[in-house]
């Protein structure tokens, strides 16, 4: 006859059985293998019972979040100044900006989670030549040196960006460059963007009158001649003479002389100085004063001088400072991704 505590100690094991069955232990699993871009450990649960399984614990420390693992987004900066601030601010040693230097459309990119970068030559550790090799396959020894050392890759999902904005001004002499005006548009538009004008320094003269074979206006030079069109904007041309400067000498039929009663002297070109981009400083690009005529009809036209080279160096010069400001490498290109 079984006994009441014989029935209970039974039930007691059968309890027991049942709870080792179906208990949950926590069993972490180290990364032996050393996987890069993986922790040294991941927590894990195992449930026991008929139907063993693995349960993944990240979902339950994500729940719990309050901010982000990595830094990811890309923040816009509409100045260079703010581009090299916020560079400064989230930088890394292994930070690293990409410059796209299109003259018409450039721009900056900082990576700041940019990939590991691999310590220099004088920095790698030297080993005797009888040394075992590594079990690493990331570590490459050469003549007793490690060439390079296994570097960590990175995300590349933070970034700060920089596109140049077009200056207004900037802008509208881009769209009125090589297009045919009137006689009286033409001196308008000269009246109306005196203020973009330069006059050339004595250096600059030299060298701008030799390599475009023709005389360079001042600004109140040009005013004059603004004028003088002005008085002569219904007349025909009677006389066009190039001079041995490169300028052109035009009389007219009927009002043919300036104020002056005497032809106008048309200079071969000015000296433009604006600034390309919003917030930037200027540079100064010559610009050849053309003219057609066409049945005694005048057709005025301007015509930049490789405006790309000063826009080019221009953009040189702002890669040079935010190299030094940030003290981060700056390649002309784009990222990987």
């Amino acid at each position: 006859m079984i006994t009441e505590s014989l029935v209970s100690s039974f039930i007691a094991d059968l309890r027991e059985m049942s709870a080792e069955a179906h208990a949950v232990t926590y069993d972490p699993v180290d990364n032996i293998a050393r996987e890069a871009g993986l922790p040294d450990r991941i927590p894990l649960a195992i449930r026991h019972g008929k139907t063993p399984e693995i349960i993944n614990l990240r979902p339950l420390f994500e729940a719990w979040r309050d901010r982000p693992a990595t830094k990811r987004g890309t923040a816009t900066a509409l100045t260079l100044k703010s581009f090299v601030d916020l560079t400064n601010r989230h930088k890394t040693p292994h930070s690293a900006i990409f410059a796209d230097t299109d003259w018409r459309k450039p721009s900056l990119l900082a990576v700041i989670d940019y990939h590991e970068k691999a310590p220099e030559l004088g920095e790698l550790p030297t080993i005797s030549a009888d040394a075992p090799m590594p079990d690493s396959p990331d570590a490459v020894y050469v003549a007793g040196v490690a060439e390079s050392i296994m570097t960590r890759p990175d995300n590349l999902k933070h970034r700060i960006a920089y596109a140049y904005t077009l200056s207004d001004t900037w802008k509208a002499w881009i769209a009125q460059n090589g297009e045919m005006m009137t006689q009286g548009d033409f001196a308008a538009w000269i009246e109306d963007h005196i203020a973009d004008l330069s006059s050339p320094e004595d250096a600059e003269k030299i060298w701008l009158e030799r390599d475009l074979q023709t005389t360079v206006a001042t600004p109140s030079a040009l005013i004059q001649i603004s004028r003088g069109l002005q008085i002569n904007v219904e007349a025909k041309v009677k006389n066009v003479v190039t001079l041995q400067s490169g300028a052109a000498q035009i009389a007219f039929e009927e009002n043919h002389v300036g104020g002056d009663g005497k032809p106008l002297t048309i200079p071969g070109a000015f000296l433009l100085q604006v600034a390309p981009f919003f917030g930037g400083d200027v540079v100064r690009v010559p610009v050849r004063l053309r003219y057609r005529v066409m049945g005694g009809v005048t057709k005025w036209f301007f015509s930049m001088h490789r405006p790309d080279l000063y826009i080019t160096q221009r953009l040189k010069d702002d890669i040079f400072y935010v190299a030094r400001d940030t003290a981060l490498p700056v390649y002309e290109g784009t990222p990987e991704a």
